[in-house]
């Protein structure tokens, strides 16, 4: 029985390395992106080198094929969580969390080199809420908190779901603004459907924000809604 047993490990570990030895050195995953730079590998060869390995066999490459057909694309696969893969056959607990690192580092990455510069522009945060939020199933109310100069002083995620007068309070972004001493603030939210069109609703709040800035003297200077995407700016449409 163990010779048996033995045998087929042995045949399976073969089958695998044989595998890896029918794709010539210079065009694996890391071999390739140590000679032409990481930029240079496709999307399943990203995934390959973030699972290092594959299972008995099943290379690397094929662990990544299975990921990307069961999420159907990068972008689908940062709406899902680490147990959506655990059902692949190769992918436990470690490999599943392995990916899902590398796309929360991505996310800081993207955090901090906005929070480095002035907000000058929408633009200067899309790119980074897109990223950290367009993908969200589940409404997110942002509130971004900037110096006299426009540097991120702080943001902070103050609402979550549906958005209605009734649940968005500027009691509470504005006593956030004023615990950090902010001199203005952006809000911003994710529409899950990806229709960036504000609603009555967006616009009765964003109302509301404007008023109650005007009043403590911290003014709200404009309110993005973002999609995954596209995004709409309320001051570019003279909303504000």
């Amino acid at each position: 029985y163990r010779r048996w047993m033995t045998g087929i490990m042995c045949v399976c570990c073969r089958r695998w390395m044989m595998k890896m030895q029918e794709i010539e050195p210079q065009l694996r995953p890391r071999e390739k992106a140590l000679r032409h730079g990481i930029a240079a590998l496709s999307d399943r060869e990203l995934l390959a080198v973030l699972l290092q390995s594959g299972t008995k066999g099943k290379s690397a490459l094929e662990l990544a094929d299975e990921v990307l057909f069961r999420c159907g694309s990068l972008a689908k696969l940062m709406q899902m969580q680490p147990k959506d893969l655990m059902d692949i056959t190769g992918i436990k607990e470690v490999r599943a969390m392995q990916l899902f690192a590398g796309i929360e580092l991505s996310k800081r990455i993207a955090e901090t080199s906005v929070q480095q510069e002035a907000v000058h522009t929408p633009a200067d945060l899309v790119s980074w809420l897109q990223l950290r939020y367009g993908h969200e199933q589940q409404e997110h109310f942002i509130v971004v908190f900037l110096d006299v100069h426009n540097h991120i002083l702080h943001h902070r995620t103050l609402f979550l779901g549906t958005l209605n007068a009734s649940m968005v309070h500027p009691r509470e972004i504005y006593k956030e603004a004023l615990r950090c001493s902010a001199c203005s603030i952006i809000c911003a939210h994710n529409h899950p459907g990806g229709e960036v069109v504000p609603s009555q609703a967006d616009l009765h709040v964003t109302k509301q924000i404007v008023q109650s800035g005007e009043i403590v003297g911290i003014p709200l200077l404009d309110h993005l809604i973002i999609g995954r995407d596209s995004w709409f700016s309320f001051r570019q449409h003279d909303l504000l």
